[in-house]
């Protein structure tokens, strides 16, 4: 199971946020290159970068943090928040991106999200299904859609997707472990699916319980800032899994 960690970008800054409400927002560095260098340097491999500010404005804004990441580390970057233009598409890509993730606009413009996957292929495009009640959630988790969670990711397992971040958004930044439930169920209802935990890791004891169900990664976020899991175990874990 990849160990990605998550660095969520405002104004250029490292925040984390609880339950995708901006108002719980607590910057934890100024600078996110540091981070990402951290997470390097402890054998890290990964990285999921968001632009909270490009997912508000409904385009990308922070492409030049993703840049700086990109051309200053050897992180393979998964970025998302606000891509819904074929021309953000490529100023994601350009500005180093190894794959995009992709969630509002898989709800409200499947056409474009489908030739995106038909261009780019599985390995490039990631779906975001974030999900509130097992309803998806979209724009920057603001709203709910009328889509139902499993259904519609087996939809797009059809298109050809192979990768999905799944988020419960109740569970995101609480610190009060991911849904175990909720995972299983997926892999069980949909096959050949690269699924990605995300959401409420709060200890190390739950990274091997993922593992365990399936998940082929997993997302950290608020547990590393917040130092209940420390960049040494997760070395550790890496090195592990590895051997």
């Amino acid at each position: 199971m990849r160990i990605i960690p998550a660095i969520d970008i405002i104004e250029g800054k490292c925040v984390r946020l609880s339950k995708g409400d901006y108002a719980t927002k607590k910057i934890y560095n100024e600078n996110p290159l540091e981070v990402a260098k951290e997470f390097e340097a402890s054998g890290i491999q990964y990285l999921h970068l968001v632009d909270l500010d490009g997912a508000k404005a409904n385009h990308i804004v922070n492409y030049k943090v993703l840049e700086q990441i990109a051309t200053k580390t050897k992180l393979s970057i998964d970025f998302g928040g606000g891509l819904k233009t074929n021309e953000d598409l490529k100023i994601a890509f350009n500005s180093g991106a190894h794959q995009i993730t992709g969630g509002s606009i898989a709800v409200k413009d499947p056409v474009v999200f489908k030739s995106w996957i038909a261009t780019y292929g599985a390995d490039k495009i990631i779906l975001g299904a974030d999900a509130m009640n097992e309803k998806v959630a979209i724009s920057g988790w603001q709203e709910e859609s009328k889509e139902e969670l499993v259904p519609f990711i087996q939809n797009y397992i059809k298109e050809g997707i192979a990768y999905v971040i799944c988020t419960d958004i109740a569970k995101d930044g609480m610190l009060q472990g991911p849904s175990f439930e909720l995972y299983k169920r997926i892999l069980d209802e949909c096959e050949n699916l690269k699924l990605i935990a995300s959401g409420g890791i709060s200890t190390f004891d739950e990274l091997p319980r993922l593992a365990k169900l399936g998940c082929e990664g997993t997302i950290i976020g608020k547990a590393i800032y917040e130092n209940k899991i420390s960049l040494k175990q997760l070395e550790k874990f890496i090195l592990e899994t590895k051997s």
